[in-house]
């Protein structure tokens, strides 16, 4: 029971940290080769860094920026962002 609403809580599910794999993070940007949804444009729309637990952080600019973590990866963040190939990751640091 959560002590301050006093409602019942459900046990959350904690995630275990992930064993880096990489040496460090790397850079990439997200290009978008067409726009499927007529917001974002063409080119690069965002930016990101793959940490080495593989954690993705991702960075759109523009008029209204916002930040977003990928715990999940890179696969995760293509699958949401990716259109089905119309926006692919070009990396910066090999």
């Amino acid at each position: 029971m959560d002590k301050i609403s006093g409602r019942q809580t459900a046990l959350l599910q904690r995630r275990h940290l992930k064993v880096a794999t990489a040496p460090g993070p790397r850079r990439f940007e997200l290009v978008r080769h067409t726009d499927v949804s007529g917001v974002s444009g063409t080119g690069v729309v965002a930016e990101g860094v793959e940490w080495s637990d593989g954690t993705v952080t991702l960075h759109w600019g523009g008029r209204y920026p916002t930040t977003t973590v990928w715990q999940d990866g890179v696969d995760a963040l293509l699958t949401i962002h990716g259109h089905q190939g119309a926006t692919t990751i070009r990396w910066l640091d090999t």
